[in-house]
């Protein structure tokens, strides 16, 4: 959902995301906190210049004045272009020397284009289709596979094609990359799929640094504190008499230092200021002990001033060395006694686990013996507690046997080549974000498993991943984003892709990815609604399989233009007609009738057949909201209505999969965690627009989980309600679980979403106007915001 908000337009919005940006940068204490921040304020600057003079027009397929739509652009947060072209790089390290050593004649005016310019010659071009044919190569930006499939239409005799793809690409030629990069290891096969490669989680771990605090905490305890120990030491031996103390009322007793001086002492002190100045040297003198009225400096200084060549400390520095020999007595024991031991035992001990820095190195070490653009074949070498060998590569505060902790096998185990669904029960993919980054590994595979010819189906698979690693843009009109199917060269590799006669392997395939993919998004992330990218995927994968889903996407509330296509009426006919009876056809109101326009009243708005009926609908119930005027909360409260009424894709692929009897299956614990999900984050404080989109998101959550408690069997649906009632009261959410316990006992809310005669209410997101969580917080006290939900 967005969390957008553009009151004064796309430039305040900028600027906004501008200041906060710098603001971070300025305030954060941690380096690569400030370096990410100032790397993001700079990419908000540009977008903002580009706006300025008109180089960048927001809401267009082609934002950038000179870039065609087909060019992969770099895009920052809520869609917008910086201006520039993912492949507008400098040359790589094997790039540059590659350049270096291009004959004189290959032309060009930049290194970039000189570079294309020899890949579209007969040695370049070789040397591509040998990449090509052991399959060590990479197609990172979809940019990078037009010049290979320049080569391989010129290998397979289509001179033409060629030609034609070469004329779309020589205006760029001079700025962008088109060619792929050099790789050692092979993409994962068959069912396995990585998020990230072996190098890069390497230098995740390398990354791992211990903390400035725990650093000086360790360099007290491991170096200053033992000094003060020794230069106590050295003081309490020269006390004539017992050694001082306070007594009850504060008053010292005992003798005084600096009146004896036994044999040896000046041999010590010399040692001990040698050491004090070593470490000086090897350690940044930080904390209590430097500051310089600390006893540990009294005691520094009046020590130095014991020089045989001097005249010795002043009785005022004799006077704060007895005190500060008090202090320190009193406090921790006599030097070399019990307590001053158990002490100082005891503070080790408190700093003596170890280092997650330490341990991320031996898990970088670990990884260093595999393929950096590889992954990782078996979690072993991650899961492996400390050997022998490793520990003694750190030293004694990293034992053998130590257990590596479960963050830092999580970095590591990002590199892993497993079955998708291995990957999200392990927490590697813990989102289905994150799922729609890796899924298309996967897709890739299937939708292409027809291609008769493996080095175009794996350079169309290659390609295909990494258009879908595209940013999507921030449209207006309806418009779509740029498809596949429109990048020149893809357009340009259909001579090359023969296909089989028998498509039902791939079209079987294709249905059981999307089942499997379909049940692990339903059953490990339930409190969320599908993310744009995983809709696209889906919709790629039931084309494949012959099914015809009609798949929503999430809109953002900012930039709604007011209507939705017949593809979202298609999916509320269908959730009305398998929802019909259930939990959510009650807690929501689902219309029962199919929803169809009045004849003749057929719209047609940006070349899109409009479904004015289904957008009037939701208008109507968009006033449960509020009727307050401000027009993102309006779009919102409307865009939230069209998700209720078509479940956001759950009840299409339920339906168009079959999955009924599965999901009663999994729908009982789906549901728990989702509701468990909604309480603990409504716990967590939350401020202003925070504790909005806070609100907004558990909304939706809430959604998610009435439509998996509509397959579960009543009593289910009870044992929830009862339980979730025993841990609402922290959280707030009284009314909401009133609502649903009337809805169970055969209730219906009011138009306005209350149970009548009673406190209950229906959870929504959206409110044009204050929110009834947020005022119900503020009333018990909560300091969460009451305004409006934009």
């Amino acid at each position: 959902m967005s969390d957008r908000e553009f009151r004064g337009g796309p430039a305040q919005y900028v600027t906004g995301q501008l200041e906060r940006a710098l603001e971070t940068a300025l305030r954060t204490g941690d380096s690569a906190t400030r370096a990410r921040a100032q790397r993001k304020a700079q990419r908000w600057r540009e977008v903002l210049g580009g706006m300025a003079i008109g180089h960048i027009t927001v809401g267009s397929r082609t934002p950038v004045a000179d870039l065609p739509a087909w060019v992969t652009l770099e895009v920052v947060h809520g869609g917008f272009a910086t201006g520039r072209a993912q492949s507008e790089i400098p040359s790589s390290a094997t790039e540059a020397e590659l350049i270096a050593r291009l004959p004189e004649e290959v032309p060009g005016d930049t290194d970039r284009e000189r570079l294309n310019l020899w890949y579209l010659g007969d040695v370049g071009r070789a040397d591509l289709l040998a990449s090509i044919a052991n399959g060590r190569y990479r197609i990172e930006v979809p940019e990078d596979a037009a010049l290979a499939v320049v080569a391989l239409l010129v290998q397979r005799g289509f001179p033409e094609q060629a030609l034609d793809l070469i004329a779309d690409l020589r205006p760029f030629l001079a700025r962008l990359r088109f060619t792929p990069a050099a790789f050692a290891a092979p993409r994962p096969a068959g069912t396995a799929v990585r998020v990230t490669s072996v190098g890069a989680a390497t230098a995740a771990l390398r990354a791992v640094s211990t903390p400035e605090q725990l650093t000086r905490m360790r360099a007290t305890v491991d170096v200053w504190t033992p000094l003060y120990d020794r230069l106590v030491e050295l003081w309490c031996a020269t006390v004539d008499g017992d050694l001082p103390r306070p007594d009850d009322a504060g008053a010292l007793r005992g003798g005084w230092p600096g009146r004896i001086r036994p044999p040896g002492w000046a041999d010590e002190r010399a040692r001990w200021l040698g050491d004090f100045a070593a470490a000086r040297d090897a350690h940044e003198f930080r904390g209590r002990h430097a500051h310089r009225k600390s006893n540990f400096a009294r005691l520094h200084d009046a020590l130095l001033g014991c020089d045989p060549a001097d005249p010795g400390p002043s009785a005022r520095q004799i006077g704060w060395v007895r005190r500060a020999l008090a202090d320190t007595i009193a406090r921790h024991g006599e030097p070399g006694g019990a307590a001053r031991e158990s002490a100082r035992l005891a503070q080790t001990r408190s700093l003596s686990a170890p280092l997650f820095a330490d341990l991320a190195a031996v898990l970088a070490t670990r990884l260093d013996l595999f393929p950096a653009d590889g992954g990782l074949p078996s979690p072993d070498p991650v899961t492996a507690p400390v050997t022998t060998a490793e520990a003694a590569t750190i030293g004694p505060a990293v034992p053998p046997g130590t257990v590596i902790p479960n963050h830092l096998q999580h970095k590591a185990l990002r590199a892993l080549e497993a079955p998708v669904g291995e990957l999200v029960r392990r927490g590697v993919v813990g989102s289905d974000e994150l799922l729609a980054d890796v899924l298309p590994q996967l897709t890739s595979r299937v939708l292409f498993a027809d291609i008769t010819d493996p080095e175009v189906a794996e350079l169309t698979a290659q390609l295909y991943t990494a258009f879908r690693n595209r940013r999507s843009l921030l449209l207006t009109e309806l418009q779509g984003q740029v498809r596949f199917e429109e990048l020149p060269w893809v357009a340009a590799l259909n001579p090359l892709r023969p296909h089989r006669d028998d498509t039902s392997a791939p079209a079987a395939a294709a249905r059981e990815l999307l089942r499997q993919s379909t049940l692990l998004t339903i059953e490990h992330f339930p409190h969320t609604v599908l993310p744009n990218p995983l809709v696209s995927e889906f919709h790629a994968l039931a084309q494949q399989a012959g099914l015809d889903p009609p798949l929503v996407e999430e809109l953002a509330a900012d930039i709604f233009t007011g209507a939705f296509t017949e593809k979202w009426r298609a999916a509320a006919d269908i959730a009305s007609r398998t929802l019909e009876g259930t939990l959510y056809q009650a807690y929501y109101d689902l219309p029962a009738a199919p929803i169809r326009n009045a004849p003749g009243t057929a719209v047609i708005r940006w070349n899109r057949a409009i479904a004015s009926e289904f957008t009037a609908l939701c208008e109507q119930r968009a006033t449960e909201a509020g009727t307050e005027g401000n027009y993102v909360a309006h779009n919102g409260a409307v865009l939230e209505q069209s998700q209720i009424l078509t479940t956001h894709n759950l009840a299409a692929l339920v339906d168009a999969l079959d999955l009924g009897d599965r999901l009663r299956d999994i729908a009982p614990d789906a549901a728990r965690r989702a509701f468990d999900r909604i309480l603990r984050r409504l716990r967590q404080p939350a401020h202003g627009h925070a504790a909005r989109i806070q609100v907004k998101n558990a909304a939706y959550a809430w959604r998610q989980a009435i439509f998996l408690l509509s397959y579960c069997d009543p009593a289910t649906q009870r044992a929830e309600l009862r339980r979730i009632s025993e841990r609402a009261g922290a959280s707030r959410l009284e009314p909401a679980v009133a609502g649903l316990a009337h809805i169970l006992g055969g209730g219906r809310f009011t138009p306005d979403g209350r149970v009548p005669g009673g406190d209950g209410r229906r959870l929504l997101g959206w409110s044009d106007g204050p929110h009834w969580y947020l005022v119900r917080s503020a009333a018990t006290g909560s300091g969460r915001s009451p305004h409006r939900m934009s």
